[in-house]
């Protein structure tokens, strides 16, 4: 009996579609996996990176998530330079920001970083800088100073598992984070409104391992100042993760709570991939479901909206950018995926990459490569008419 040449068509096509979503994974797969011969690993989707005008391991820079704002990198140089112009120019960056907590917040971290290497600006700023209002102490010098002692600490620690941290080093990073908690409450009692001492002292929650219903006073007190903040937010969802103080849980439902609570712009979208990333231990190089999880898939969408709505000058915007890039290629949205890549490439320090320490840029490549490679692709495969 012969079978009409139309019913095998139909009786093959489910097979095709499934061989072809194979061929993609596997060119994904390889994409990502290829070895050279000496072990190392080979970026096929280079070529396809450079074709799509995405810049070179060179050129991309690895102590930044994005570019600061006009005007910053001039101040930090002549801040590392000390003297007089150094502290004069930090106190002048800070006095221009106001009350725009935000970058006040991001201003101070990167101040509080030089001096927690090299304090002598500061120093000459508390001892030669102007009084406040009210007679006493500048109080942006003094919020520099909470900081530096804190980042001082955490740098005292170090970054290896507590198993692989000395006691010595232990006892003073114990002892700077006591010393940091007197110096972020005159910080914040100097600046009554500001909620970025609180800010701070999340991170010394973090390390001295405040009791929960410790963290919630000091959180009672940030967000009564900035109630969508989103430093203070990544801050305190660290706090809450399985790893610090809190749980998968915690960490998921006070991820959840602030993103449904805020405001579009806020940029808050991004807890729920943070406190989903910080909890994965699976393999981004694999076919990973949860990724591809219908709920991630929304918390994606969520957060393009939120990024679309946001001012463009906000100064944590491309940390947001840096993981739907991220997620959106492991969910194959690859288009997507590459719009966000060139709003941030160039810049590496950020999730997801930034946990992978000296090797961020080889998995920011990976990534990145990898929705090149399957955007150029699927534009060649256009071109040629195949649908």
């Amino acid at each position: 009996m012969t079978v009409p040449l139309w019913i095998l068509g139909i009786l093959a096509a489910p097979t095709l579609i499934v061989v072809l979503w194979l061929g993609g994974v596997f060119v994904r797969e390889f994409a990502a996996r290829t070895k050279g011969t000496g072990g190392e690993v080979v970026d096929s989707g280079a070529e396809a990176a450079e074709q799509l005008g995405f810049l070179p391991a060179e050129r991309q820079n690895t102590t930044s998530a994005g570019p600061l704002p006009d005007g910053w990198e001039t101040v930090l140089d002549a801040v590392r330079g000390g003297g007089d112009g150094g502290w004069k120019a930090a106190a002048g960056l800070l006095r221009a920001i106001g009350r725009d907590w935000e970058r006040r917040s991001l201003a101070t971290y990167l101040l509080a970083d030089i001096a927690a290497e090299d304090d002598a600006w500061l120093l000459a700023w508390e001892s030669d800088g102007p009084a406040g209002p009210d007679g006493r102490d500048d109080s942006d010098a003094a919020l520099v100073r909470a900081r530096s002692t804190v980042i001082l600490a955490w740098n005292v620690r170090g970054a290896k598992p507590a198993g692989d941290t000395t006691g010595e080093q232990f006892a003073g990073f114990h002892r700077l984070l006591q010393r940091s908690r007197e110096e972020t409450a005159r910080a914040a009692a100097l600046n009554p409104d500001d909620p970025t001492p609180y800010v701070t002292e999340i991170w010394t929650a973090l390390g001295l391992g405040y009791p929960h219903s410790e963290m919630d006073k000091l959180w009672s007190r940030l967000t009564a100042r900035d109630p969508h903040h989103y430093e203070a937010h990544f801050a305190a969802l660290q706090y809450w993760c399985a790893k610090w103080r809190g749980s998968r849980q915690l960490a998921t439902q006070f991820a959840e709570r602030a993103a449904a609570s805020a405001p579009l712009g806020s940029l808050l979208t991004a807890l729920p991939l943070i406190a989903h990333f910080e909890h994965d231990d699976s393999d981004d190089s694999a076919d990973s479901a949860a990724d591809r999880s219908p709920e991630m898939i929304a918390h994606v969408n969520a957060a393009l909206a939120d990024a679309a709505a946001a001012d463009p000058t906000h100064p944590r915007l491309p940390e947001l950018r840096h993981l739907l890039a991220y997620y959106l290629s492991l969910q194959d949205r690859d288009e997507a995926a590459v719009e966000q890549f060139r709003l941030v490439d160039g810049y590496v320090d950020a999730l997801p990459w930034r946990y992978h320490g000296a090797g961020m840029t080889g998995r920011y490549f990976r990534i990145r490569n990898l929705s090149a490679q399957a955007v150029v692709s699927a534009g060649a495969v256009a071109e040629a008419g195949v649908v």
